[in-house]
């Protein structure tokens, strides 16, 4: 009888045991696929979600690289899972069709997060009175932020083919800037970097960035630059239901409040195959509770913009960013966990 007792307790505790590690690993079993965006960065947010998702027990494949219209078609076909870099509203675009059939958004990586805009040199923009765009048709403006003498000011813009190249030319247009700014489309992160250096050497700057970005921590609003206004919201025809977000309150290191940007401030959202998503509801609930404080994107693509970029780092970084937010961090899981009950 004592055998038997004891037979049944070992059963029972195997059983238990076996419950529990199931409990723990709701993925188990599971292959996903990943998108990641092209742009750098978005990769941390990106490894952060994968790493989360394997504590839970899902085989986490290497993420695919792409560009934004091929990755919500692809979400879209089931040929990736999740991609974690959808910016609302500024991706509208991207959502056409049946898009809402097959696809959804979870969760805020950063609410408001995803910002883009004109960025001068605070001093001098204090010492000329610096509020907007339209300040760069006086000659006194012109002449400081001159770099080459071919009297025009220089600004840091993008590269041939981005997005941004597309709206900043559509700015210099509309605001009948283009006789007196000259949009700089050389490597955007060595033009950063001349930035940077020049900065340093007590030099002014003026260039377009986005949210998250190593810029705004390397050059921070309120502190070295100021984020300035368009001189009005002209929106184009893919904006005009966005319009409300073009203008923005309480920004840090803003000129003014409210800020005119320009374009519309994006929530930063896990985008997802909706059958995939209802299957695990684990990694639905994981996309959903998951968020990062925007300083943190900024300080982690810092490290990468200076050179810990390979995926070792960005792997390191991973793991010493969930080591000081541990208590979050399981919070996370747990709540994962239970979805999956």
């Amino acid at each position: 009888m004592f055998k038997r007792i004891v037979l049944l307790t070992i059963v029972l505790c195997l059983f238990s045991s076996q419950a529990f590690a199931d409990s723990m690993l709701p993925g188990k079993g599971v292959v996903i696929k990943p998108a990641r965006a092209t742009w750098s960065t978005s990769f941390f947010q990106s490894a952060l979600i994968k790493k989360g998702l394997e504590e839970l027990g899902y085989d986490v494949k290497k993420p695919k690289d792409l560009a934004n219209a091929l990755a919500y078609k692809s979400i879209v076909m089931g040929d990736v899972d999740y991609w974690p870099s959808g910016w609302l509203p500024n991706h509208k675009s991207y959502m056409g069709g049946d898009f809402f059939e097959h696809a959804a958004v979870y969760g805020y990586v950063v609410k408001a997060g995803g910002l883009q805009g004109y960025l001068v040199s605070k001093k001098i923009a204090e010492e000329l009175n610096i509020t907007s765009l339209d300040d760069f048709k006086r000659p006194e403006v012109i002449a400081a932020f001159d770099k080459t003498g071919d009297g025009k000011a220089d600004l840091t813009a993008c590269p041939p083919g981005w997005a941004c190249e597309r709206d900043i030319d559509r700015h210099l247009k509309i605001y009948d800037l283009k006789k007196y700014v000259k949009p700089i489309k050389a490597a955007y992160e060595a033009s950063m970097a001349a930035n940077l250096g020049a900065h340093q050497a007590g030099e002014p700057v003026f260039f377009y960035t986005w949210t998250p970005n190593w810029t705004v921590f390397k050059l921070q609003p309120g502190k070295d630059v100021v984020w300035i206004n368009v001189p009005k919201i002209i929106p184009s025809k893919d904006e005009l239901d966005v319009v409300d977000s073009m203008t923005v309150e309480n920004l840090s290191g803003a000129i003014s409040s409210p800020l005119k940007m320009g374009w519309a401030a994006s929530d930063i959202r896990v985008v997802a195959n909706i059958k995939f998503a209802e299957k695990n509801p684990a990694a639905k609930r994981f996309f959903e509770v998951f968020t990062l404080p925007l300083v943190d994107i900024n300080e982690q693509n810092s490290l990468m913009n200076a050179g810990e970029k390979s995926p070792k780092d960005v792997e390191r970084h991973v793991n010493a960013w969930i080591e000081k937010n541990k208590e979050k961090w399981d919070a996370w899981l747990a709540e994962a966990r239970k979805a999956a009950e």
